[in-house]
């Protein structure tokens, strides 16, 4: 970390992707060089977890871009996805069986996160939703 920043000082980034499968790989990878680079390398593992769900499910449900966004401020990490489908995320009712492929990464969010939400986007030429999740730096 340079010298003179502070380690409480907010930032945000935004990753703009294209609609592909290997962009969530970028996604992680770029989250962890983000943490390190800002001295919060102890919150890489559990943030490329959910970063990945966030940005697979934006991947896969929807047809077009997406970005993944990172904000640290006041002591905790927002990871959020953006794309550009309206529709609401809807979390499984119950556990997914042991053999499917899909249905675990919402409540993987619910379980591993402080909170999580979504709302819609319709300002600043954003449409669509943005899924978040929060993450203390305890």
């Amino acid at each position: 970390m340079p010298q003179n920043e502070d380690p409480g000082e907010p930032w945000e980034y935004t990753l703009y992707i294209p609609h592909t499968p290997r962009a969530v790989t970028v996604c992680r990878h770029t989250l962890r060089h983000i943490l390190a680079l800002h001295g919060l390398p102890h919150l890489a593992d559990l943030a490329e977890l959910l970063a990945s769900e966030l940005i697979g499910n934006a991947v896969r449900h929807t047809k077009g871009p997406a970005a993944l966004r990172l904000r640290w401020a006041g002591g905790v990490l927002r990871v959020g996805a953006w794309d550009a489908d309206r529709t609401p995320p809807t979390p499984p009712l119950g556990l997914a069986a042991d053999d499917a492929e899909e249905g675990r990464g919402l409540n993987l969010v619910r379980a591993c996160a402080g909170t999580w939400g979504w709302h819609p986007l319709t300002s600043n030429g954003d449409h669509g939703k943005y899924v978040w999740c929060e993450l203390g730096a305890a």
